[in-house]
């Protein structure tokens, strides 16, 4: 599984972590999940090979908010991610903002959830956006969200979705 944000944030440069700013619902909603047995610092990132996950972003540049970025730059980001994915061929991706992931992809449609697209035979599940910014989804709603990706990609985790970290999902 490779976790995709939309960029790093401008704590998250200053510190080299994803999801760095404490007010960012990552960490929290993704060990509420499942995903990981505890929730895990910024700083422990590296810890999510352990448990057959991977992080990255569509787009390099930092920025105080996403919506800073330009089309252009989500669409290269796309390609780019294309790439990475194709390269390393994880069995899912799993991107963090569906405003990114239509203009990364060209799929002004895309709905929260799973894709239809694939690359290659990587499946791709859109996820809401976990900055704090985003009010349109609370914690919880997440954490729900979060947990159909894990549910949906049980067969890949053989201790079911309801042991953490037991396998990796990642080819």
């Amino acid at each position: 599984m490779l976790f995709c944000g939309i960029n790093p944030g401008l704590m998250s440069a200053a510190t080299g972590h994803h999801f760095a700013r404490p007010g960012n619902r990552f960490w929290p909603v993704l060990h509420a999940s499942g995903f990981t047995p505890r929730q895990l610092k910024p700083a422990e990132q590296g810890e999510l090979l352990s448990y057959g996950l991977g992080i990255t972003n569509v787009a390099a540049r930092a920025t105080a908010k996403a919506d800073e970025l330009g089309d252009e730059e989500l669409r290269e980001g796309g390609r780019l991610l294309e790439a990475t994915v194709r390269r390393y061929e994880p069995r899912w991706l799993a991107v963090a903002g569906i405003t990114a992931y239509r203009l990364a992809f060209g799929d002004k449609h895309a709905t929260i959830g799973p894709q239809e697209r694939t690359i290659g035979g990587t499946r791709i599940w859109a996820l809401p956006n976990p900055s704090g910014l985003n009010a349109h989804w609370t914690a919880q709603a997440m954490a729900e969200e979060f947990g159909r990706l894990r549910a949906a990609t049980a067969a890949y985790w053989p201790g079911g979705p309801e042991a953490p970290g037991t396998a990796s999902p990642v080819s």
